[in-house]
């Protein structure tokens, strides 16, 4: 819903602005889409760190034997630690943003 109101400024000079109304259910709507979509950002990345330890540390929910020679990520480390960062990241922000402090 917009609403319009007129500003007068010292000089006398009259302004028309316009400004929105934001209703709770707007406002509940774009918390949910935000907070939905960094969600499944952070899914996605922890799907892909999950799937790095397939076969070479873990099959299916048990360690295999071949862990204890070390675990060496086929993307590469580099790439590894990024994902593992980007999770972080993801999470960080969807609680910042659900606790208010975006």
């Amino acid at each position: 819903m917009a609403t319009q109101f007129r500003v007068i400024s010292n000089t006398g000079e009259d302004e028309e602005h316009t400004y929105k109304v934001v209703l709770p259910e707007e406002k509940l709507r774009h918390f949910r889409a935000v907070t939905g979509s960094v969600l499944k950002e952070a899914l996605d990345t922890w799907g892909e760190i999950w799937d790095e330890f397939q076969g070479s540390v873990t099959d299916g929910v048990m360690v295999s034997p071949k862990a204890k020679k070390g675990f060496k990520p086929e993307c590469g480390w580099p790439e590894f630690l990024e994902k593992m960062w980007l999770l972080k990241h993801y999470l960080d922000y969807a609680k910042r943003y659900c606790d208010g402090k975006e």
